[in-house]
């Protein structure tokens, strides 16, 4: 029996660590491994002058493995880290920590169980071995589960994280500006006028009784004459300081739709007071 006693003390030692209630799990996890390093050292010590036999090493080397993981899981699984905290790397380190603890002490049962079968001792020195059994089984689930919360988590981070950058890529920066004669907003620099010209129509018309005073659609010769190319741009026959031109310019800045509104004629942009909608005309290369 004197060898069984000599086995198990060191675990004992590691619980009386365990259970002192005042020291956060942390610190007793690093004492735990600072008490497994010092059998280590001292078993090894007993072994070399045969005093010990060779199992006795192994299992204190044993025992020091297991105190690392439950360092491991003092940080991941039932410390105070938030789960936020915890990277895709670390909940991996946490399930295998579990599991490698489960497995150890499952060799113990084994052990334990035959000296029971073989009448060495009693079949009560099972049950604390058992329980500690359940208890890392238990560890081992919850692991798992706090490992697949870490991994949806970090999933949505890496979306947002992607959606953002999307953003940031596509987005164009604002260029407004306002001149003696004509104003610019930028909006999204975008105009469709497939998805944007229909439903503009049908609001103004809904607003003012008339139909939206288009005076260019798309490219004109006029605009070729001058040099441009107006394609996908729209130009609406309005003052933009009337009630009209104030209702249309506020319904295109509360879409993000770019334009330029014209209060009178202007040499080389404008021959009349007009708005014009979408992005500002590009100018055209034509060949000699």
């Amino acid at each position: 029996m004197r060898p069984l006693g000599i086995i198990f003390l060191s675990v004992g030692a590691l619980v009386a660590f365990a259970e002192s209630p005042s020291l956060p799990s942390e610190t007793v996890a690093e004492q735990k491994i600072q008490l497994a390093q010092q059998d280590v050292e001292r078993i090894s010590g007993l072994v070399t002058s045969g005093a010990l036999p060779r199992i006795r090493l192994e299992q204190a080397q044993e025992d020091l493995e297991d105190a690392k993981d439950d360092a491991i899981l003092a940080r991941t699984l039932y410390g105070e880290l938030p789960v936020k905290d915890v990277t895709e790397q670390m909940a991996d380190e946490m399930v295998a920590a579990a599991q490698r603890r489960a497995d150890h002490q499952q060799v113990k049962v084994a052990q334990m169980q035959k000296l029971v079968d073989d009448g060495v001792t009693a079949q009560s020195s099972l049950t604390p071995l058992l329980d500690e059994m359940n208890l890392r089984k238990m560890n081992v689930d919850l692991a798992r589960s706090r490992a697949k919360l870490i991994g949806e988590l970090a999933s949505i981070a890496r979306y947002q994280q992607s959606m953002q950058q999307i953003q940031a890529a596509t987005t164009m920066p604002f260029a407004d500006f306002m001149t003696k004669g004509m104003e610019h907003y930028e909006g999204r620099g975008v105009f469709l006028e497939s998805r944007d010209l229909k439903p503009l129509e049908q609001a103004f018309e809904k607003k003012f009784d008339r139909a939206l005073p288009i005076s260019a659609d798309g490219e004109t010769e006029f605009h070729r004459s001058m040099g441009f190319d107006h394609r996908g741009r729209v130009d609406v026959a309005i003052n933009p300081q009337n009630q009209e031109g104030i209702w249309l310019t506020r319904y295109l800045r509360a879409r993000g739709i770019p334009y330029y509104a014209f209060t009178h004629a202007m040499a080389g942009k404008a021959s009349a007071a007009h708005i014009h909608i979408g992005p500002g005309s590009t100018r055209l290369h034509i060949a000699d």
